[in-house]
């Protein structure tokens, strides 16, 4: 993801949700900003009035059982309009730590990829994340478990892993549709797009030189997703 910082399409998008729950957000915020984060279970931490999950989705199936393809091919996964997931360079070891990477389709797919009682998170549930830790600032030195940036007092733990863009392949690398595993960024799909056919969703990104916010994504990249308690 090359970060096409907030298109228009997003400021649409948020601008009437923000706007309307700003004032009773602030009051919230203002409420709960001393609350320490509390774990709920194994795998799962609340911050705020929300609970994340705290590792990537790793999941192979649908919420229904249809397994989702794994497609591993770079100009396969390019030409893809349905659902299909990775692992980062095609490599199983990944993971159990990282998680795996799923293009948009399986993202919002009907058949559903979180699991039951669960969804993927929405634009503006990052931007609650956000605003709650502070902000962009706050949001790096709270979420990232990565030396010398952040001490990951949220308990969200950030990891930096990467994501795929057939889009723009590196023709110097291995990997040519890969990029980002251990550098210092991260990025999640939302399940928020843009407006129906213009083939870019919406990712939450996070970089310790540029801080965090929202990007478009086009619906064929690769990146992972984390989950939030219905």
């Amino acid at each position: 993801m090359r970060k096409y910082y907030f298109t228009i399409a997003l400021i649409l998008f948020l601008a009437i949700g923000i706007t309307s729950c700003s004032n009773e957000e602030t009051k919230t915020q203002n409420e709960t900003i001393s609350r320490p984060t509390i774990p709920i279970m194994v795998n799962e931490v609340q911050i705020g009035n929300q609970i994340w999950m705290t590792k990537n989705l790793n999941v192979s199936r649908y919420r229904n059982g249809d397994p989702i393809p794994q497609v591993t091919g770079m100009w396969q996964w390019a030409n893809l309009t349905t659902g299909a997931w990775c692992y980062f360079v095609n490599n199983p070891a990944t993971g159990p730590m990282y998680g795996r990477l799923y293009n948009w389709y399986a993202v919002n797919d009907p058949r559903g990829l979180a699991p039951q009682g669960w969804h993927i998170a929405t634009a503006e549930e990052w931007l609650t994340l956000q605003n709650f830790l502070g902000g962009q600032e706050g949001v790096i030195q709270s979420l990232w478990n990565y030396p010398s940036i952040g001490n990951n007092s949220s308990g969200f733990t950030a990891l930096p892993a990467g994501y795929r863009d057939p889009t723009m392949p590196n023709p110097e690398s291995l990997w040519p549709d890969f990029e980002g595993l251990q550098s210092y960024y991260a990025n999640w799909w939302t399940s928020s797009s843009s407006s129906p056919g213009a083939g870019i969703g919406f990712c939450y990104w996070l970089d310790p030189f540029d801080g965090s916010g929202m990007s478009g994504a086009g619906y064929n990249e690769g990146h992972y997703v984390r989950c939030i308690k219905d």
